[in-house]
């Protein structure tokens, strides 16, 4: 067929004319797309033009095309939006018949006409009263008549948006949240509203607006496609069904794939995903910083009359190093160096995370920019921040789709491409594939508590439905993706294989529990031997359970629960006989002997702080960040709550510490000195001098520092804000654990003086801490405690539940 000159094709103004003319290009396959939509909308503006000078229309009138048409977005079902201008001079019944001449005709093809007849004053005052109004004549377009009243009355109309924007935009706002509240994100519907769920043309059309009252400005990248990419579904939905409509409906797919040359339903969904993702961020963005510059606008008066006319201070709080808060979102310190730091976007991902800040669209686009490549493992910083990213809880949710939006998150995790925007084509998911490895993540991190390794937990909920892009069975494709996934991300070949072995068996328990006889001793058996220990079990649980959550309301419920946990406990007890997980203490080492005697022969605290290189995965457990500090004191109360304190008061984040008592032979008989051995890491700047550390930490020891009013202090000036509530602590005595002492148990969520506490809460309980083993692992800390009465004999089981319960109280 040959391309169509809409200019010269027309046989006459008619309907017959234009509806062959129409027809004709509808059927073009040469020119989808933008181009057939722009020749229709010039089509349609010839034909529309010819009737209105058919009809001798009097002096001072005017027909303007608004909202989509006047964008010249005309789908094949497209609503022809119109509106007649006139200045008032010529009579209401000359107009009623120019009306008439042009509107009858419309009707006539069957067409969709959205008509409205009105002078230029009353159309402003239409828009002043109707925001849907306002919003169709911000694209008014001339198409016939006295082009001035059109063009004078979009001028116009556009100065009152601006003028009215502080009002206008909250209320455009509103309307789109009401709308996305009804129609549900497009990304994640199976038969999606292209127009009206969130992500979809609606608020791209908002976008424009937003842009036009020169308040704020969409993010420009791929905006533009991911608009396109709606709209030319659209035109392949009408001419598929023959109908004006905007709902891609199931049994509609692949004709609609086919009209687009794509390979499948599959594929279109990934395409409009995809498109709809791009438009909600740009959403996401835009209206933040909508509220923050009417925000600004609103105070900006007053703080300019406090200062007397000077500029306003810019305030940036330190969140982590090279990151800051600035105006209400996590941003790049002037020091960063993306090119220089390639473990920043993770650094600053879970930054912001923790902090319940959106992550700057200007950061995250700096970072992919300038930051080169993680070497492969990963350091353990960046391990750690991945962790404490997935263990934020709802916030990171927000975070990710800022990384995904600049493609940082493949860059990470190449697997992840397979798995973006994949749909799942059963209706009890609510998600796509990786928003519901995300969602996992988020319901896992709700259950850290539960677990002794959260770490391993929130990384296997990432992963755990990665294999859903390749063929064939999913958990046997996941597992080997996820090794290769967990052994670049840096942990060990024992935590590789743990977490190789929670994505294969993800689906285990709740099949089991629901298809088994778990009264058949064969069943238990079967379930212990693919999961093989008690510490393997007690994630995979965790994992169940936060999958089924994340996957929809229909996947979980307290029957399934009910049989999960049944199982669990069938298996745990055959498993029961496997060593225990928790540490015995071991020996001191020579450099902890020799501070020890040191100490002991000052009688005053000895302090080493030196960096400590770290293990690679292959050697052994992952070396958490930080450097090491060794601190040895005559033993005496209240060294832990003090040391501890001092480390939080200097800003050291504590990422792993062991603290044991050192017997010593002396003149006077054995004499007990404490090693206390850190790992630290500072928040963000340079490291504190060992002297300065040292001098606090005698002042706390003999109380002229008052460490818990100085935490008080500074947690008062930096609050930290969570955008969810952080899982309660978690306080438990593992049973005949150890031989020497009473061993007690403590996860709770990562703070500043988080040790601090929990040492006053043991010192306030009268009990001495023999050892303890702290590991802070993403946001969550997993303490295990040893210890004993003041004589170093093992609490009674009474005495133990005692102090649990007690030192949960304080925590909370």
């Amino acid at each position: 067929m040959t391309s169509l000159d809409t200019s010269t094709e027309t046989e006459d103004s008619g309907p017959s004319g234009y509806a062959a003319a129409r027809l004709r290009l509808l059927s073009e396959k040469a020119r989808p797309g933008s181009p057939r939509r722009a020749a229709l909308a010039r089509l349609t503006d010839e034909w529309l033009g010819a009737l209105f000078t058919a009809a001798a229309p009097p002096r001072g009138t005017a027909l303007a095309a608004v909202g989509g048409y006047g964008r010249g977005e005309l789908s094949p079902r497209s609503d022809l939006d119109l509106v007649l201008l006139h200045d008032g001079t010529a009579s209401p019944r000359e107009i009623a018949a120019l009306a008439d001449r042009i509107w009858y005709p419309v009707w006539d093809l069957g067409l969709a006409l959205d008509h409205s007849v009105r002078t230029p004053a009353e159309a402003r005052k239409t828009a002043t009263d109707d925001l849907k109004a306002h919003l169709g004549l911000l694209d008014a377009r001339p198409l016939a008549g006295d082009p001035a009243l059109v063009t004078n009355l979009r001028t116009a109309v556009l100065a009152d948006w601006r003028n009215q924007a502080p009002k206008r935009l909250p209320e455009l706002d509103a309307l789109c949240r009401e709308r996305a509240e009804r129609q549900g994100e497009l990304q994640f519907l199976l038969e999606p509203d292209l127009k009206e769920a969130r992500g979809g043309l609606r608020d791209a059309t908002a976008l424009r607006a937003v842009a036009a009252s020169w308040v704020a400005d969409a993010p420009r990248g791929g905006l533009a496609e991911a608009r396109r990419v709606l709209l030319d579904t659209r035109d392949a939905l009408h001419l598929t069904t023959g109908r004006a409509t905007d709902r891609l409906a199931l049994q509609e797919q692949d004709t609609v794939a086919g009209h687009l040359g794509l390979l499948d339903a599959d594929t279109l969904l990934r395409e409009v995903y995809e498109a709809a993702r791009t438009i909600a961020y740009a959403t996401d963005v835009t209206w933040r910083e909508v509220g923050r510059v009417l925000r600004a606008r609103s105070v900006r008066p007053r703080l300019r009359a406090l200062i007397g006319g000077g500029k306003p201070p810019v305030e940036r709080t330190p969140l982590a190093e090279g990151v800051v808060e600035m105006d209400g979102e996590a941003v790049l310190a002037r020091t960063a160096r993306p090119e220089r730091d390639p473990v920043l976007p993770l650094r600053a991902a879970a930054a912001a995370a923790l902090a319940a800040l959106p992550l700057s669209p200007h950061a995250v686009r700096r970072l992919a920019a300038a930051t080169g490549p993680l070497p492969v493992p990963w350091p353990a910083e960046a391990r750690e921040a991945l962790v404490t990213l997935l263990g934020a809880g709802e916030p990171t949710v927000p975070v990710w789709d800022a990384l995904e939006a600049e493609g940082l998150v493949s860059r990470l995790l190449p697997d992840w491409e397979r798995v973006r925007c994949r749909p799942q084509r059963n209706p009890v998911h609510t998600w796509t594939v990786d928003r519901h490895l995300v969602e996992t993540a988020v319901r896992a991190s709700l259950l850290t508590r539960r677990v002794g390794r959260p770490d391993l937990l929130l990384v296997a909920a990432l992963l755990h439905d990665v294999g859903k892009g390749w063929p064939g069975d999913h958990s046997v494709a996941g597992e080997t993706i996820a090794r290769d996934a967990a052994a670049r991300i840096g942990f060990d070949r024992h935590d590789v294989a743990t977490i190789a072995t929670l994505v294969r068996h993800h689906l285990l328990l709740v099949e089991t529990a629901t298809r088994r006889d778990l009264d058949d001793p064969a069943t238990v058996a079967q379930v212990a031997d693919a999961i093989g220990t008690v510490g393997t079990l007690e994630l995979l649980h965790a994992l169940t359970e936060a999958d089924a959550l994340a996957t929809g309301p229909a996947a979980w419920s307290s029957w399934r629960g009910s049989l999960v946990a049944d199982l669990v406990k069938r298996v745990t007890a055959v498993l029961a006989g496997e060593k225990s997980d928790q540490p015995e203490p071991a020996e001191p080492s020579a450099e902890q002997e020799r501070l020890a005697i040191e100490a002991l022969r000052t009688g005053e605290p000895v302090l080493t702080l030196h960096a400590h290189p770290e293990t690679a995965p292959e050697d052994g457990a992952p070396e958490p960040v930080g450097v090491e500090l060794l601190i040895a004191v005559p033993d005496q109360p209240g060294v832990l709550p003090a040391a501890a304190g001092v480390l939080a008061l200097h800003r050291l984040t504590v990422r792993a510490a062991d603290l044991r008592a050192v017997d010593l032979p002396g003149d006077l008989g054995t004499t007990s000195v404490l090693v206390l051995n850190w790992r630290v890491a500072a928040e963000y700047g340079s490291l504190p001098q060992a002297t300065r550390l040292r001098a606090d930490l005698l002042r706390a020891l003999d109380g002229s520092l008052d460490v818990p009013a100085r935490l008080a202090e500074r947690e008062a000036a930096y609050p930290r804000r969570r955008g969810v509530q952080a899982p309660p602590p978690r306080v438990t005595v593992a049973p005949a654990a150890s031989h020497h002492a009473t061993v007690i148990e403590v996860r709770a969520q990562d703070a500043p003086g988080l040790l601090h506490r929990i040492g006053r809460a043991l010192e306030g309980a009268a009990v001495r801490v023999r050892s303890a083993h702290v590991s802070t692992l993403g946001a969550n800390a997993v303490d295990t405690l040893y210890v004993t009465r003041p004589d170093g004999s093992a609490l009674s089981d009474e005495e133990a539940m005692d102090v649990a319960q007690a030192l949960e109280g304080a925590l909370r």
